[in-house]
């Protein structure tokens, strides 16, 4: 059996958990998710506690399993507590703004990146003078979140010889010498 998988999810009080066929539905304060279970997989609630079953031992199963279990687990967190990313703008002039859903970035390029924002994420900005302008990221879908913070990342990745670029917050970047004299 799974390791991973093996281990019961235990359902908070402010959670209302919902299967139906092969989905599952949770509730939360933050909001409502929602994911479809293979049918080698079968779920089970027990005084508070989610468990979940192989109803095979092939390969694909046992992946599935571990899976799965972790998909629901991060559900659970986020629809109660949520997710949160952090990216640092490094870089002379690198700024960002954002109007309503649509995020602006300025990377140094010639025009400015605008970007469409899903209503299911929250931005805040931190921008102090003399550090770099921090982009704050909040959801309760952690797929979704990390999905738009490695979309905005990938307009301007960190650079070896500079540093500069949009990077996660205490990413440490793999520095190069550059040219020798």
């Amino acid at each position: 059996m799974s390791r991973i998988g093996k281990i019961p999810i235990s359902i908070p009080e402010n959670i209302i958990l919902k299967i139906i066929d092969n989905k599952i539905i949770i509730k939360g304060k933050l909001g409502i998710l929602s994911q479809e279970i293979s049918d080698k997989i079968k779920l089970t609630v027990q005084e508070g506690k989610l468990h979940l079953k192989r109803t095979q031992d092939d390969k694909k199963s046992k992946s599935l399993h571990g899976l799965y279990r972790v998909l629901i687990y991060n559900m659970i967190k986020g629809v109660s507590k949520g997710f949160k990313k952090e990216l640092e703008l490094v870089g002379i002039g690198y700024r960002v703004t954002f109007h309503g859903e649509i995020l602006e970035l300025n990377l140094g390029f010639s025009h400015n990146i605008m970007i469409q924002i899903p209503k299911e994420i929250c931005m805040k900005t931190k921008i102090e003078k003399g550090k770099n302008p921090i982009l704050i990221l909040k959801s309760h879908d952690k797929q979704l979140l990390g999905l738009m913070a490695a979309k905005i990342r990938s307009f301007r990745k960190p650079e070896p010889y500079k540093g500069k670029g949009i990077r996660y917050l205490k990413e440490e970047v793999r520095r190069k010498a550059g040219k020798s004299a």
